[in-house]
C-alpha cells in the first residue's frame, strides 16, 4: 500500500473515530444551546448523559430490546431535565448549584444502581445495541431541527427572547417559566440521548462515572459555539477529534514513550485553550443564570 493511500486510511479511521466519540457530544451540547438561549445556565449535562447512559443499557439488558433502551435513555435524560427546570425556576436554587447537585446524585444513583444489578461489582452489559452511524444520523438531525427551531419559528424567537430580556417577553404574553421548562426538559432528552450513544452503540456496556466530564466538555463546546446549534456540534466534533488522536497515538505505540495520562489529557486540554481563545468574546444570552422569572 503507498503512503498515500496509507494516510487515507489513517485519516478515514480518525474522522470515523470522531463521529462516534462526537455523537455524545454533539447531542449533549445542543441540548445545552436549548436550555441557555432560554436564560437556563444547564451544567447539569454531566448527570443528564450519565443518567441517560445507565437507563438506556438497564432497559435494553431487562428487555433485551434496543429500542427500549433508546426510549428509556430519551427519557430519563427528560426526567432529570424537568428536576433541572424545577430547581431553577420553582425553587430559584442558583442554576450552577442546582447542576452541580444533579451531577453529584445522578453519580451517586448510577454508582448504587450499577453495584445492586451486577452483584456488588462489574460492568452492566446488554447485546441490545444500536448502530454508531444511526445515532451519529439522529445527532445531525437534531442540530437542523434546533437550528431551523431557534432562528425560524416563533417558538424559537419566544425561547430566545427569554433568554434575551425575560420581562419584555413577559410583558409580551410570553410564559417564561413554561418556555424554560420546556427548554430545559428538551436539553434533558437530548442530553439523554448522547447517553444512549455513548453506553448503547458498540459495546452495550455501562461503566461507573463512563461519562468522565463529557457533560462538562459538552458545555464548554456550547460556549465556544457561542451558543448557536451548528456552532456547538462543530466544537463538539472538534473535542471529539482530539480524543480520537490521542487513542490512535496511545494504539500507535506512543504510550510507552509519554505517560497514557498525560494523552488522555489531550481533548481537556483542547477545552481549555477554546475557552481561552473565546475569552471577552462571549455572546452569552443576557439574561442567562437570571433566577427571576
Amino acid at each position: 500500500m503507498s503512503s498515500t493511500a496509507s494516510g487515507l486510511v489513517v485519516v478515514g479511521s480518525l474522522l470515523a473515530a470522531s463521529v462516534r466519540l462526537g455523537t455524545p457530544l454533539i447531542l449533549a451540547s445542543t441540548g445545552g444551546v436549548l436550555s441557555e438561549r432560554s436564560g437556563v445556565i444547564n451544567i447539569a449535562l454531566e448527570g443528564m448523559l450519565l443518567g441517560g447512559a445507565y437507563a438506556s443499557i438497564a432497559a435494553a439488558h431487562a428487555t433485551g430490546n434496543a429500542a427500549a433502551g433508546l426510549a428509556a435513555g430519551l427519557l430519563a435524560g427528560a426526567i432529570i431535565g424537568f428536576l433541572h427546570a424545577a430547581l431553577t425556576q420553582a425553587l430559584k436554587v442558583p442554576h450552577i448549584l442546582a447542576g452541580v447537585g444533579i451531577n453529584l446524585g445522578m453519580l451517586g444513583l448510577t454508582t448504587y444502581a450499577l453495584r445492586l444489578t451486577t452483584d456488588q461489582g462489574g460492568d452492566l452489559e446488554t447485546t441490545a445495541t444500536l448502530p454508531a452511524e444511526g445515532m451519529a444520523i439522529l445527532a445531525v438531525l437534531c442540530v437542523a431541527v434546533v437550528a431551523v427551531l431557534l432562528a425560524r419559528t416563533p417558538l424559537g424567537l419566544r425561547l430566545r427572547a427569554c433568554g434575551e430580556s425575560p420581562g419584555a417577553a413577559r410583558a409580551a404574553g410570553v410564559s417564561v417559566v413554561a418556555i424554560r421548562y420546556g427548554a430545559v426538559i428538551a436539553s434533558g432528552a437530548l442530553a439523554g440521548l448522547g447517553g444512549v450513544a455513548l453506553a448503547l452503540t458498540s459495546l452495550g456496556t455501562f461503566t461507573e462515572n463512563m461519562t468522565a466530564g463529557r457533560g462538562y466538555v459538552a458545555l464548554a463546546a456550547v460556549i465556544f459555539g457561542r451558543w448557536n446549534p451548528v456552532g456547538a456540534a462543530a466544537t463538539a466534533f472538534f473535542f471529539a477529534l482530539g480524543d480520537a488522536v490521542q487513542v490512535a497515538l496511545q494504539t500507535a505505540g506512543l504510550a510507552g514513550k509519554i505517560p497514557p495520562d498525560f494523552l488522555a489529557l489531550l481533548p481537556y486540554a483542547l477545552t481549555l485553550v477554546a475557552l481561552g481563545a473565546v475569552r471577552g468574546k462571549n455572546v452569552a444570552p443576557t439574561a442567562l443564570g437570571n433566577t427571576d422569572a
